[in-house]
This record gives C-alpha cells, structure tokens and sequence, in this order.
C-alpha cells in the first residue's frame, strides 16, 4: 500500500474519542484550521473508554476546575439536545457517619465553587428514586443538574466530527495507529503512522487508555494508569417501557459502598430495559499497563471491556441489594456486564497541556466524559491565548517532576488514587502512603528520631510537627486549643501550634531543603528575569540582593510567586515553592525560547539544602557559630540583603527574608553540609519547628499568599495584594494590563484576611476550618459573587495560636472590602460568622513588620 506524505496545522491523536473530538471542536471555533485527526480503531471510538462509558455527570467535586470542566460540559451536551439533566442522589448508610459529613462537605463545596447540590432527607430520596429502600439511610445530597448524555456520549463524538469535517477545517483518518513522533531541537515536526508521514507544529494526545504509548514515543511518560471498573446489568426492568426514556429515575451514588447505580430507560433505547450497576474496586484494583491492553481482534467486547468474574464484585453487590432490594429481583445479564478500564492519576488530576520537553506536544488524557467538552475547550483556549479563563495549574503536566513521571511512582500512586475514587472520603490533608521517600533532606534521620510527624509535597518528605516538642503542650497548652473534631485534627499534629509559639519566644529552624532552586544563566539572562518579574530583579538591581517577585500572564494574572537572587550580571537564582518549581522553570525555558534568548535554566535543588533560623533570639544564637559575628549584627546585614559567610568554617548563603514573621535568615548550603549545619543548630539550642507553623499557621497570621491557592491565575496583582507602589520602568509580561489596572478607580475584587468569631458548631464543639468554604452575606444568604462572576470562597484556612483565632484567606467584592464587616463561611454545610480584619496585605501579628526586620 502506497504511503502518504501528509502536512497540518495540528495533529489530534485519539480523533475517535470525547476528547479528541472536543478538542478539535473547539480549537476549529478559537480559529484553527487544518487539522487532521487519526485514531487507532474506528472514529468515533469503538475501543475506548468513550466507546462503553456510563455517560452520566455529577456536579460534586471539591476542586474549582472540575466543577468548571463538569459545568462546562452539562451545559455543552444540553445545548446539543444530548443531555438529560434528570438529576443525581448521593447517599449515606446508617452506620457511615464519615460519609454523611462527606455529603455536607461537598454541599458547601458546592456553594463555593458553583454548583446546586442540597441536603434532602431520606424520604425525599425514596420519592425521587423509589428503588431505594429510605431505612438503610441516614440522609442523602441532591445534584440537580447530574444527568446523562443521551444516547451516548459516543454519539456526540461522532456528532461534532462530522460538523467538523463538513467546515473543510478537519481530515480524519480511522484505523492508523500512530508509530512515532518525529522532534527535532525539542521541537514536534510530524507524526509517523502506519499509512504514511504527517508533517505538523502540533499533535495533541487525547488516546486516553493509550496515552502513555505516545508520550514514550517522545521519551516521557504520563502519570495515569488503566484500572478494572466493573460495569454490570440487571434486567429485564420494564417501569419505563414505552417511555422512550434513556433514563427514567435520577442518578443513584453509593459511594460509601463504592457503587453507582442507574434504571437504562426503556427497553429498545441504547441499553434499555435494565438496572445498571457499576463499581470502583476498594481493596484491590487492578492496574493494567496500556501496553498490556489486548488488541481489538483479541478481545471478547472491545480491548477497553474486559472480562467480569462475579467473585470480583459480590460482597458489594450483596451490599448494595440492602440499599436498592430489586438487584436481587432481576436476572443478572453476564455477557453485556464488563470491566471496564479507565484512567487514574498519581495525584486525582488529569494530564493536560503542554510538555515540559517538546514544544508543541500536547496532552489531554484521563478525562471522564462528564469533563471532555469542558477539557477541550480548556485546551483549545491555552493553545490559542496561552492562558485559560482560571487557574490551570491542577492539570497542568507540567507539574510533574522527572521522578514523579518513573513507572514505579506512576503504579504506586495510581493504585492508591484507584481505591479512593469513591471510597474513603479523601481528606483535605490527606497524604499518599506509597511514592514516599523519595526526596529527603541530609538530616532526615536526625527528624526521624526527633518523632518529625512527615508528609510529602513534590516527592519531598517534610515534618509538620516533632514529637520531640511535645513538653511544649505544658508551657503552651492554654493557647493550644484540642480538635475535638476528629475530620478536623485529621493529619494534624497539636504540637505544631505550640512550635509556632516557641518560635516567636525564641529561637526555632525550619527544614526549606524542599525549596525549588534553579540557577539561571547566559548572555540573555538578565533580558528574560527582568521581562517575566513584575519587580524589578536586573537592571540597576545590585549583585546580591534578593527580590521577591511574581510573573503575570498578559492579562496580569499571577502566575507564579518566588524569590530571585541576583549573584551577577547575568547570573540569577530562582528559590520557589516545591510544588511549582517545575511547572515555573519550564514556563522560563519557553519563554527564552520563544524570545530566542540565549539562556540557560539549571535545576539545581538537589545541590542546595536550606533551613530557615528565625526567631527574636535568631542572631544572637547564630553569632555563637559564626566566624565573624559581628557580620550578623543589623547595621551589616539589613532586612532583604543576601550575603555569603561561614558558620564554623561551613559556607552558608544568609538571605534576610522571613515567611514566620520573625527576625532570621533563609540558610542555603551546599547539601553535602546539611547534616553537619543540622546538628550544630541543635548542640546551641535551636528547637526544631515543622513546616505546619512556616507553610499555615504563621503564614496566614501575616497574610502571606500562597502561589495555586490564594495567588490565581484569574486574580490580577493589585487584587492580590501584591502591587508595589509604582510600576517598574522595564517592560515586563503583563506590563500593560497591569497599568490598566492601576487605573481603575478600584478594583473588582481584593484578598481579605477574614477571623471566625464563634467556631462552635450546632454539637457545641469548636470547629477548626479548612478547605475552600464558600463566602455568604448573612442579609441575603447568598454566596458572594463579583461582576466578572468570580465567587467568593476561603482560599486557604489555618487556626493561628498567636492571635487565637481561625484565620482564612479570600476574593470579596469590593463592595464588601470594608474592615470590620460580618459575613458567614459555610462549612459541612454549618453557618459560623466571620470578620473583615484587612483588606489587601496587612498582618494580623505584627502588622507593621518590626520583629522580621530587627
């Protein structure tokens, strides 16, 4: 057979999929063309996940951008005519007390990020699903707006590939497997396939299920996995015969159970006349290795419906006939009932955008149909615009590291990811207990032996808290309140708090060694700090001198949120946060790129460890170790400076700069010495504090914002809090809208810092809030909601023992930016009231800075 020798704008591999045609869908309507789709197997898809997939979308997540991708969608397969908004009933059992809280926390999630789910007690559920038997349950959550794609979402597919091929835009090839990926310079040049050579700038992965198959073509790897979803039927069930209905009763989740459960409408529709029930495996899902899928002509169903044995499944389905009686009624249907494989993450998250390798590769895998057209367009619009209307950062693959993309990491993760899908709740806090070890400081024995309580952020295993501080409940008990709340003192540790008020008597070290360090070098170096920071951090700054600093997108949204060392003419060091230090250097790497400057950014955190010393006794402990004390003392090392010396003869880079609130030094060292600085700190006294009291406690005590959390892409500068007073002389990224901005006689919204004024909750126990708990005005008892539409919700949330009170973080209107001002959070689904203390960045301990800057 003759090959072809084809040329595109973009190439789509996984046409046949929702995502695929999603993504060609809406990059046709941001105004590209020439595109050509392919797929392995038939377009649409007769063996992907699309292909057997439940079809059914919830509106219950506690994350801003699957709320926003699930709304996006329902509205998007509605619009078509292909959506049944028939709505959806969570449950929780008599003897799951865990999941009834989970139903309130996701209702209160719901008001903050936008979705209509409400309480309804188990009378209403059996009038709205009678199948139900109401005495096995305790209450149950209502989603008005989950429902079905009808027929299926295959269909849909199928639908918007044609409509894109009849705009001339679109070229599908069905059945040609892609066999390479040509990259040349790091740049994607063409796709091979078995029928012939597309040369493209281009390709966007949507092959779901075989996704990793093509990210190994370009020598990476994506951090999802296939996992067994039994999928079985129950029939025949005639309630609904004649109807003409896909679905006849609403939704049913039982995810205490671990199980969902729907009536397939009427006999003679797409899987009529039946009672589906589906499950995702608890105790051991079972993995499989996309190379490991059997092919099409192999398989009894389809390569992605693979063989059910009831063993699998019966003790859930025995449990599940006590919630809904007619299971046991019904024949059961072995040959139409299937395991069914799709995707996990190592971390919940899909892989999407860019690679942090190939300019011009993209991904959009492990998304759920509810989430396709919502992915596509998000996906459509960050190729387009480089930005996407909020904060991506969740799903952007770029937040991988090398080590967390390794096979063994990948299965370890996804195997944990796949028993929580719908059972246990999954704890704001929660930590993973596989995929740990990875990253340690020099002197993580030494915390191990002091009882450091770890968890783990970008590979890095960090103590929270130590055991070893435990006699500091005596001195500080009185401030250190008890979580009688068990979800609340989840994954926390009591002794952090009393850590926390040690330091600020004392003297404390904080383990930073998790810090994101990149050196930044070359001819251009300076040209692309100065452009990308919206402070200055070039220019006239002198050598050694640290400039805390932001990136903006061109709409002046932040993007990023770090520290830049000047330590010569074009020589620079990046320090940021662990989680987005590789999502931050690869954003400088293409921005050199594209500018075609001569640039060179190094990773260089394995090389450095830090500690940070702080504290009012912080200097006068370190002029005890340091070989010039007298370098130390204020008049020779001022608030902000960055100067090199030695402790004992170990050189240390002290940069002047404090996230406690408390005078001291960020101690940079060479890792080899961190053992050794570790133990001098502990023979002169200095109590180690965990990251609990650095990263919340004190942290939300001075109003500090933390980058993916409070500091959002969709937040301009000035809303955060974070303009300086004048705009640097140098052009930078978002240069002009941020002087837009600056023009305004105010701005559309601001970060506030909020207190809690009565924490107890309707059992009398005192509440410790976390988590994104919407923002309600008590008049109306309405989420708050600007006039860009952005609501109001805590974007972060810590007990402060300094000041006694739970201290949260979020947007207001500007309409409620006003001190003093009472409003309401809610939180599992309980009102408490809280106040305005500032608008903008004023602290709530020591507002005027004198103790940092002693």
């Amino acid at each position: 057979m003759a090959q072809f020798h084809k040329s595109a704008k973009v190439v789509i591999i996984g046409q046949g999929g929702i995502v695929g045609a999603s993504v060609a869908h809406h990059l046709i309507e941001r105004g590209w063309d020439n595109i050509i789709g392919i797929d392995k197997s038939a377009i649409p898809t007769d063996i992907g996940s699309t292909g057997h997939a439940s079809d059914f979308c919830f509106m219950t997540a506690h994350d801003q951008m699957t709320v926003y991708t699930t709304k996006y969608s329902i509205d998007f397969f509605e619009k078509r005519g292909r959506y049944e908004r028939i709505g959806g009933i969570e449950v929780a059992r008599k003897d799951d007390d865990e999941r009834m809280g989970e139903l309130e926390r996701r209702v209160s999630s719901g008001r903050a990020l936008g979705s209509n789910v409400r309480m309804i007690s188990p009378e209403e559920a059996k009038e709205m699903m009678p199948l139900i038997d109401e005495t096995v349950i305790q209450g149950a959550l209502y989603d008005p707006d989950a429902g079905l794609v009808v027929p299926r979402s295959q269909t849909v597919s199928g639908e918007m590939i044609l409509e894109a091929e009849a705009t001339g835009k679109l070229e599908t090839i069905p059945n040609c497997s892609c066999t390479g990926l040509d990259i040349e310079d790091g740049r994607i040049k063409g796709v091979h396939t078995e029928k012939g050579y597309i040369e493209t700038e281009y390709v966007v992965v949507c092959a779901g299920l075989w996704g990793r198959l093509i990210a190994e073509m370009a020598g990476e790897d994506l951090p999802v996995m296939p996992v067994d979803h039994p999928l079985t039927f129950f029939g025949p069930y005639h309630e609904f015969d004649g109807t003409g209905k896909e679905i006849g009763y609403p939704l049913l989740r039982d995810q205490g159970n671990s199980a969902y459960l729907r009536d397939t409408g009427a006999a003679g529709t797409t899987e009529g006349g039946q009672i589906e029930w589906g499950y995702y495996e608890e105790k051991d899902p079972r993995l499989v290795h996309p190379r490991d899928i059997l092919e099409k002509e192999e398989a009894r169903l389809s390569p992605s419906q693979r063989d059910l044995e009831m063993e699998q499944i019966i003790e859930p389905l025995e449990r599940a006939m006590e919630l809904t009686p007619i299971l046991a009624e019904l024949g059961y249907n072995e040959k139409h009932s299937f395991n069914g494989l799709l995707q996990v993450t190592a971390d919940g998250g899909p892989s999407i955008g860019e690679s942090p390798d190939v300019r011009g590769l993209w991904y959009g895998v492990s998304v759920w149909v509810k989430d396709g057209p919502g992915t596509g367009k998000v996906i459509a619009d960050w190729m387009t615009d480089g930005e996407t209307e909020i904060d991506h950062a969740t799903i952007d693959y770029a937040r991988y590291y090398k080590i967390q993309k390794s096979e063994k990491y990948i299965y370890d993760r996804c195997y944990e990811t796949a028993f929580k899908i719908y059972n246990p709740p999954v704890h704001a806090r929660e930590p993973y207990s596989m995929g740990r070890n990875l990253r340690c400081a020099p002197y993580y024995l030494r915390e191990k032996e002091l009882g450091g309580h770890f968890m783990e952020i970008a590979g890095w295993e960090r103590a929270h808290g130590y055991a070893s501080n435990e006699h500091l409940l005596e001195k500080f008990g009185d401030r250190v309140p008890e979580r009688l709340n068990e979800w609340d003192n989840r994954h926390f540790w009591r002794v952090s708090n009393a850590e926390h008020l040690e330091l600020s008597e004392n003297v404390g070290m904080v383990n930073l060694s998790h810090f994101a360090i990149y050196d930044i070098t070359g001819r251009d170096a300076a040209e692309l700090m100065e452009y990308v920071s919206s402070s200055k951090v070039a220019g006239d700054t002198a050598v050694g001198k640290g400039v805390y600093t932001n990136f903006l997108n061109d709409k002046g949204g932040v993007i990023a949120d770090l520290t830049v060392l000047r330590l010569g003419e074009n020589r620079f060091q990046m320090i940021d946060g662990g989680d987005a230090g590789n999502r931050d250097a690869t954003y400088l790497r293409r921005m050199a790129q594209d500018k075609g400057w001569d640039v060179f950014v190094e990773d260089r955190t394995d090389h450095y460890g830090c500690i940070g010393v702080w504290g009012p006794n912080a200097r006068e402990t370190l002029k005890k170790l340091a070989d010039t004390p007298s370098g130390l003392d204020i008049e020779n090392f001022g608030f902000g400076a960055c100067k090199d010396f030695t402790l004992r003869g170990i050189p240390v880079k002290g940069f002047r700069i404090s996230y406690v609130g408390e005078q001291g030094w960020e101690l940079h060292f060479s890792m080899s010495y961190g053992l050794a600085l570790w133990d001098m700190f502990r023979e002169v006294g200095i109590t180690p504090i965990g990251i609990e009291t650095y990263a919340n406690s004190r942290r939300l005590e001075k109003s500090l914002r933390l980058q993916n959390a409070d500091l959002l892409s969709h937040y301009n500068l000035l809303e955060a809090g974070l303009a300086r007073p004048k705009v640097k002389a140098a052009d930078f990224r978002g240069k002009a809208a941020n002087i837009e901005q600056r023009a305004l006689d105010h701005q559309v919204a601001m970060l506030c810092t909020m207190t809690v004024t009565d924490n107890v909750d309707k059992d009398g126990v005192a509440r410790f809030m976390m988590g994104n708990c919407p923002i309600i005005d008590p008049k109306t008892n309405e989420v708050l909601i600007d006039s860009l539409g952005r609501r109001s919700y805590t974007t972060s949330f810590a007990y402060g023992p300094s000041v006694g009170k739970n201290i949260a973080l979020g947007y207001l209107p500007q309409d409620y930016c006003e001190e003093g001002r009472q409003l309401e959070i809610e939180y599992f689904n309980q009102k408490f009231p809280i106040q305005v203390e500032s608008v903008g960045m004023k602290a709530l301990y020591d507002p005027t800075n004198e103790r940092m800057k002693s």
